[in-house]
């Protein structure tokens, strides 16, 4: 049976959100022998993995926020306050969370999104290498994808 009634809702639904990503997962798993093949295992779970520096105040000076996946991390958010940038806080972090997802929970790269503007030549320079580019995303910014094997 075809359903041809249709109400297009834009609105935050958690539960609805759950439900579609359920269903997209168990549609590609039966897809791909790769995915089914993880089906169940550790690496399919998806975890978060935060790294937080704190200051002596107590205060965040920087943090990243990610997540390990299918044997990857993916790195969400790099962030350094402005007066602890330039010491070498974000390569720390940046090193911590990749050890971390390393040695803790057997991820062999690690992948992140960044714009021209915010630090493309820092990654490069901790041995990510660019695998996809957008232009003007958004409009007169351009968006790189980075990659970097850990193993």
């Amino acid at each position: 049976m075809v359903c041809r009634m249709f109400r297009i809702e834009a609105e935050v639904d958690k539960a609805r959100r759950d439900l579609l990503r359920s269903r997209l997962r168990d549609t590609n798993t039966a897809a791909s022998p790769v995915l089914a093949a993880l089906r169940g295992t550790p690496g399919e779970r998806d975890l978060p993995l935060h790294v937080w520096a704190l200051d002596s105040s107590g205060d965040l000076a920087g943090g990243l926020v990610g997540h390990t996946w299918a044997s990857w991390l993916h790195i969400t958010y790099l962030w350094v306050d402005a007066v602890h940038r330039g010491t070498g806080l974000g390569s720390r972090l940046l090193a911590e969370a990749e050890d971390l997802a390393r040695t803790t929970r057997g991820c062999t790269a690690s992948r992140l999104e960044t714009w021209d503007f915010q630090a493309p030549d820092f990654y490069k320079k901790k041995g990510y290498r660019v695998v996809g580019v957008i232009p003007d995303y958004p409009p007169g910014i351009t968006e790189y994808t980075l990659t970097k094997r850990l193993a």
